[in-house]
Order: C-alpha cells, then sequence, then structure tokens
C-alpha cells in the first residue's frame, strides 16, 4: 500500500498513521496548489458505535521545502480537540445529523491551524482555530445528504487559502491480495513462476474510508519568490511535500485516562507513495519514519539497489532477461524519488530541487493541468502527473512498478534497453483505461472541486459493492 502500516511499530497506532499524501496544481484553481494528507488506514465504514477520528493527542503537519535543502521552509500544523455533547450515551448520533453543530451528534471534534515559516517564527501565526470536523458518514438514515453537510466544513484562511478536515473516500487503488502474495500480479500470473491463470486485479481498498487534511494555497503563497512561476525552467517552479505526525515523549496512563507530556517525536512521515512500503527494509522502517527527508542519503543505497528489482526476475523469469542482467546502481529512482528529474531528460519537464537527496513529492507549479490526464501521469504522457506532485487519481502502484522494473532507466542511460513487460505492468485497472474516469469501475469515486476526495462510503448500504452517489458535475 501507499503507507498504510508500512513500517512495524506505526502499524499499530494507525490514528498517527500517514497514509498518502496528494500535491497538485488545482484543476478548477490553477493559480492554487492543493495538498492532502490522510491518515488513519483502512477504515470500515461500519464501525460504530466508535467511528473514527484525528487524534487529540498527534500533531498533524504538512511540510513545504521551497529552497531545495530537504527541510520545511514553510509548516502547517494541526491540533484537534474532540468535545462528548452527552457521556451517558454510547451513541455517536442520537438522532439526523443534518448540520456541523446539531445537538444529535454526540462526538464532535474542532482543530486549529498555524503555520509557521520564516516571517512568522518558531511558534508560528494561527490561521484559524475552533474549525469544525464534519461527522464520520454512518449512514444514510442518520446522515441523508452526506455531500452537502461536509462541504459546509471547507473553510477559508487568511491570504485566499481554504482547508478541509474529516473523513473521505479512499482514493488509494492497489490489489494487495496479489502484491503482498509473493507479488503474484493478477493480470500477469501467465508469467509467475508458480504459473496460474491471468484475471483483472481486485481493488483491496475499494469501499474504505481514511481522514484527510487538505488545503488549497495561492501558488504565491508556496514559492520561495512569492511569486507565481511562469516557465516550468524557473528556479523556483518547483517545491517539495511531505507530511508527518508526532506524538509527545511521555505517555502516562491512569484510571480510564491518559496524560500526554514532553517534547514531540515525529513517528509517520511521508512524501513520495510506497518508498518505506517497499523501498525501505523491514529493519530501518520504524526509523525512517523518525527522519527528516533533509538526511535521507543515509538510505540512498536501497534506492539504488531495490529488492523488488532482484525479485521481479525470480518470480517473472520469463519476463524480465534484461533486469536480471541490471546491476548498475539505479540512477532512474534516485532521480526520481530522491533529488527530482533535471531539465532536458524529458522534454518539458523538470522537478529537480538540486543535490540534497530527500523524499519528498515534487511539484512544479508552472506546470498546468492536464486537459486529458493520463492516470499513469509522465509515462502516460501526462507532465502534470505522478511523479510531477501526485494528484487523487494518479495510478502510483502501476507506475512504480514500472519504475522498479527499470522501465524509466533509459532516462539515465539510452543504450539500455527495457524489458517489454516492464511497460506493461499494472496492477488494477485495465492498462487501456487511462483516463481518471475508468476508476470508477473499481470503487474510487472523486469530484471536480476541494477537496476533490469525496465524503466517506457510509455505514448501512454496504459501501463495499454500493458506491455513495456522486453530485452532478463530479467525476
Amino acid at each position: 500500500m501507499s503507507s498504510h502500516r508500512e513500517a512495524p511499530e506505526i502499524s499499530k497506532d494507525p490514528v498517527a498513521d500517514s497514509t498518502d499524501v496528494y500535491a497538485f496544481v488545482s484543476p478548477d484553481k490553477p493559480s492554487t496548489v492543493t495538498i492532502i494528507a490522510n491518515y488513519i488506514p483502512l477504515q470500515a465504514p461500519a464501525s460504530g458505535p466508535n467511528f473514527f477520528e484525528f487524534g487529540d493527542d498527534v500533531l498533524y503537519e504538512i511540510h513545504v521545502d521551497n529552497s531545495g535543502g530537504g527541510t520545511a521552509d514553510i509548516t502547517y500544523q494541526f491540533k484537534f480537540t474532540t468535545e462528548v455533547g452527552d457521556p451517558n450515551t454510547f451513541l455517536y448520533n442520537t438522532g439526523q445529523i443534518t448540520s456541523l453543530d446539531s445537538a444529535n451528534w454526540n462526538r464532535k471534534q474542532f482543530y486549529s491551524v498555524t503555520r509557521v515559516d520564516k516571517k512568522s517564527g518558531p511558534n508560528g501565526v494561527i490561521l484559524a482555530d475552533r474549525l469544525p470536523c464534519p461527522p464520520c458518514n454512518v449512514g444514510v438514515h442518520s446522515i441523508p445528504n452526506i455531500h452537502t453537510l461536509a462541504q459546509t466544513a471547507v473553510k477559508p484562511l487568511p491570504g485566499g487559502s481554504y482547508v478541509y478536515a474529516g473523513q473521505r473516500s479512499e482514493a488509494f487503488y492497489v490489489d494487495l491480495g496479489s502484491i503482498f502474495d509473493l507479488g503474484d500480479l493478477r493480470p500477469f500470473q501467465n508469467f509467475f513462476l508458480l504459473a496460474g491463470k491471468a484475471e483483472p486485479g481486485v481493488n483491496a481498498l475499494a469501499g474504505l474510508n481514511v481522514h484527510s487534511i487538505a488545503l488549497q494555497i495561492p501558488i504565491t503563497e508556496l514559492t520561495s519568490s512569492g511569486r507565481r512561476p511562469s516557465s516550468y525552467k524557473d528556479a523556483d517552479a518547483t517545491i517539495g511535500v511531505w507530511t508527518s505526525a508526532s506524538r509527545q515523549k511521555s505517555l502516562i496512563l491512569g484510571e480510564g485516562t491518559a496524560t500526554h507530556t514532553g517534547p514531540y517525536v515525529q513517528v509517520s512521515r511521508l512524501g513520495n507513495p510506497l518508498v518505506n512500503e517497499v523501498i525501505i527494509p523491514m529493519g530501518k522502517k520504524d526509523y525512517w519514519n523518525s527522519q527528516q527527508p533533509s538526511g535521507d542519503s543515509q538510505f540512498a543505497e536501497f534506492y539504488a539497489h531495490p529488492g523488488l528489482a532482484a525479485l521481479l526476475p525470480v518470480l517473472y523469469p520469463k519476463a524480465f532477461p534484461s533486469l536480471k542482467k541490471l546491476t548498475a546502481a539505479r540512477a532512474d529512482l534516485e532521480a526520481i524519488l530522491l533529488t527530482g528529474i533535471p531539465s532536458g531528460i524529458i522534454p518539458g519537464f523538470q522537478n529537480y530541487t538540486g543535490s540534497t537527496q530527500a523524499d519528498m513529492l515534487r511539484l512544479n507549479v508552472a506546470i498546468k493541468p492536464a486537459s486529458e490526464p493520463s492516470i499513469l501521469g509522465i509515462l502516460g504522457g501526462d507532465l502534470a502527473g505522478f511523479p510531477n506532485g501526485r494528484r487523487v487519481f494518479d495510478d502510483v502502484t502501476s507506475v512504480s512498478l514500472r519504475a522498479v522494473a527499470a522501465a524509466t532507466y533509459p532516462l539515465v542511460d539510452p543504450k539500455y534497453k527495457a524489458d517489454a513487460a516492464a511497460g506493461a505492468l499494472f496492477d488494477v485497472v485495465d492498462p487501456a483505461k487511462t483516463s481518471p474516469a475508468s476508476l470508477h469501475d473499481i470503487g474510487v469515486n472523486f469530484m471536480q472541486w476541494f477537496p476533490y476526495l469525496t465524503p466517506g462510503w457510509n455505514g448501512f448500504t454496504n459501501p463495499f459493492h454500493t458506491p455513495v452517489p456522486v453530485p452532478a458535475g463530479a467525476a
């Protein structure tokens, strides 16, 4: 998975587990960038009476590097507070919830947003306080119009930004049953060592929910120059983005109470998808989560020689003869994931942030949203897609599989002829269907406006099989 349960310790702490981060130029507001950080993985919608919520004891942060050093030049901090209306009932709601201040909703959450940058100093500036989260989508009887209700939780911030925090539907898609069963990709079973019958992939995350923190920010608020770059070659056109979660050092448990004290310690982070999941080895995963991107050169060997690249020729001996012979350091993966791609490699594109190796999503904000996007991003000829940031519909699993299989190695060594199978690997979606609209067939919905992810699947109408109705105009 992108970063769901990716390390032993954070898998025991889902409230602080960052699952996915997205960063893209907003298609309906191209003067802004949208950043979405998801937490709390694998939420089954029918999880009453205690539905999912952010942790009051967790510091959630979204970081932006606009100087290329792998350190945060801008950080948005989020802290949550839960309020219980009636402690003498076990119910999440005692009637229909039709507004964010409904008396029928018994367990509300509020949050603050603080921006920390060079101007504000280490304590930052509070942009908003006591903003409301929407309720979890309990069911069609409890919440008759989740789309309208959830949209009222989108709130403005100073400077023209907008924010949302609350439950949304899972947008990441992957066939977990095949990926972790010895990488036995269902569509490629005819090539597999154990041999089987090729069949379509299955989206194991269909019908599940996450909790999202979403920001829509003017580009001028994020670049080092404070302006909107006009050319993809501009020195300030690329920003780095990652998210993190931190807990205080000390926890004291009492009789039904918990007290948290001391400084915050980072327990989770995420930039590029699937890195800690697939690239970082088991013995380093928890440590990787605790580190800052600026120190990622210590992990460079795992990018240069990924274990999955060595395993693929074993699992698919007929499909990857060239990959089996490739022993050189993977400069293509190091560039894509650790430094960004320099200008001149891909026509009309670069997202290079300098020589500092740091795991961040790199977004060139001067590249306009695609009029006909491909879920394969740059590998599909769409320069506005992954690994140029990441949009909510990008097929990062298929792209990453192809990259690990050396489909991208000719970018740094034109003499290398990638295996045909490397450019054909896919996980869930039919490779002939690269339009975002094709994702509805596998249970992935999204909207054309902020916060782009649809409200969470509901707990009554069997959400694993019945999609939440999408309003007119949504994708």
